[in-house]
């Protein structure tokens, strides 16, 4: 039960952050508990189109840093967060309550925090509280980020009538995501990667913060 709770207890607690600061116009809690739970079934989703893409011989750990890079930002980065995408998309964001342009940025979370929960807990099981209280820190904050930077943009597309938006975001999620993972799956490579990994992580928290701050101003 105390793995379980450390397990999804970072992403509970940047749930109850995104719904802090969405200060103007609180969403229904029935609609985020339903898409942090859709998030939980999206891992589902990436199991399966994962089996799919297996097929086209994607390989993420490879001395062929640029085949890799590839593989991660589309045989993980794009796979994961379009199983994430689907369901902001085709659920929250058809919803009445998706009205200004932070809910993009509050239910992409939500559903990314539910798939974070359940990818968590296995790491968890699987590694024990030290796994937990390094993802805590690490991929945790990364997924709420990948889910920031898509929502941000639906909360464009829904307000500017894009449909490109959307899509921008979801290319730039994966592209953040595939980022990420290529340093794990590379470090035993090259060990200044751990800098880059870094770099790259302050640099996502930075515009995860900045886009929360865009989308609340729009509404003072």
């Amino acid at each position: 039960m105390l793995l379980f709770l450390l397990a999804i207890a970072p992403a509970l607690a940047i749930c109850i952050f995104i719904y802090w600061k969405d200060k103007f116009d609180k969403e229904p809690k029935k609609l985020l508990i339903t898409s942090f739970f859709l998030g939980s079934f999206s891992i589902i989703i990436t199991l399966i189109i994962s089996y799919f893409v297996h097929f086209i011989d994607f390989n993420e750990v490879n001395t062929n840093q640029v085949w890799s890079l590839v593989s991660c930002i589309l045989g993980i980065g794009l796979v994961e967060e379009f199983s994430k995408f689907i369901f902001v998309r085709f659920y929250a964001y058809k919803k009445n309550e998706f009205n200004e342009p932070f809910d993009g940025i509050t239910y992409s979370v939500m559903v990314a925090m539910g798939f974070a929960a359940v990818e968590n807990t296995l790491y968890v099981i699987d590694g024990g509280a030290s796994i937990g209280v390094i993802r805590m820190f690490t991929s945790v904050p990364a997924h709420a980020t990948f889910g920031i930077i898509m929502g941000f943009f639906l909360g464009l597309q829904k307000i500017n009538h894009q449909k490109s938006f959307g899509i921008i975001g979801l290319l730039l999620a994966a592209t953040f995501h595939g980022l990420y993972d290529f340093y794990l799956m590379n470090i035993k490579f090259n060990y200044l990667y751990g800098l880059y990994w870094f770099v790259l992580f302050l640099i996502s928290i930075y515009l995860s913060f900045k886009a929360i701050k865009i989308h609340q101003n729009h509404l003072k």
